[in-house]
């Protein structure tokens, strides 16, 4: 934790503990300004690894606040809003422990923009650009195409790929890359952090999130490829898994479908910190929702 201001070492010793493998291998990577691929199964932290280095820039002031310093980039949307509320808890956290210290904490905005974000909320985006922007592939290329939106990407220190993974090798890819290549014309070079779950090859990953930088004059271009540092993590996920059958229907009335799937979920989701349920439609994972949340006094999903 040597790259931290000694507070938010603390503050992750406290609230996080040990870092990870990938954490302690990338962390002297990125504040060394290296572009960096990290790699390893969900859970080991590769999100904090990417994210913390540059809370820690913005905090101190190495990175002025007033305009958009880190961009980060995930084709989920959902994904995108789970990041923005995992990154205003730690904000708070953090603000409270430097004013409880009497130091300075600035102002650190976190913002989404995708195609549900409101036409209201994009014009304020503008006048007060956040210091940390998620949006999509999708809402990159749409903000690059606009001369007013474009402007607040044009003094990008660092860019977060999320889930690379799931884009490399299709169109989607190849719309977030390029996008990530005019953002350079934008902004000039920053530093690029991707992350991905476990994949083979690394190589030519790292070789698709570095592309290309222009060298040498307009009369004689050369373009060489941007060196991307690889961090894998050494840490194997174990899964304990287990298959099991939810009745079908309640022997007390065979025709109630929902009553023994739901008893059966909400028992799961009691019994973990978080669960994870997958459906076949939007409209079954609403449905499945609204009556496991019947009667509780709190939201269960």
């Amino acid at each position: 934790m040597n790259h931290f201001h000694p507070l938010i070492a603390r503050w992750f010793e406290e609230q996080v503990g040990r870092p990870t493998d990938v954490q302690q291998e990338a962390w002297p990577k990125i504040a060394a300004g290296e572009h960096v691929l990290i790699s390893a199964p969900t859970g080991m932290g590769k999100t904090l690894a990417a994210f913390l280095y540059a809370l820690n820039q913005l905090i101190t002031g190495a990175w002025a606040t007033g305009r958009t310093s880190v961009l980060y980039v995930s084709p989920l949307k959902a994904l995108n809003y789970d990041i923005q509320r995992n990154l205003l808890s730690p904000l708070e956290e953090l603000k409270k422990i430097f004013e409880e210290a009497g130091e300075v904490f600035p102002e650190i905005r976190v913002l989404t923009r995708t195609g549900d974000t409101p036409q209201a909320e994009r014009r304020r985006m503008l006048r007060h650009p956040p210091e940390i922007l998620i949006t999509t592939p999708e809402s990159l290329n749409l903000i690059l195409s606009s001369p007013s939106a474009r402007a607040i990407l044009s003094r990008l220190s660092t860019v977060i790929l999320d889930e690379v993974h799931s884009v490399v090798g299709n169109k989607r890819g190849v719309h977030l890359i390029t996008a990530v290549e005019r953002l350079v014309r934008l902004s000039g070079e920053f530093q690029r952090i991707a992350l991905s779950a476990t994949l083979r090859p690394l190589e030519t990953v790292a070789e698709f999130v570095g592309g290309f930088s222009l060298q040498g004059t307009p009369e004689n271009p050369r373009y060489e490829p941007r060196r991307v540092t690889t961090v894998l993590s050494a840490l194997q996920k174990k899964y304990d898994l287990h298959l099991r059958y939810i009745p079908v229907a309640s022997e007390e009335d065979p025709g109630d479908v929902w009553g023994p799937m739901v008893a059966g979920v909400k028992k799961i989701i009691l019994q973990n910190r978080s669960t994870l349920i997958f459906v076949n439609s939007r409209r079954l994972c609403e449905t499945l929702t609204l009556k496991i949340n019947e009667g509780e006094k709190e939201p269960l999903a």
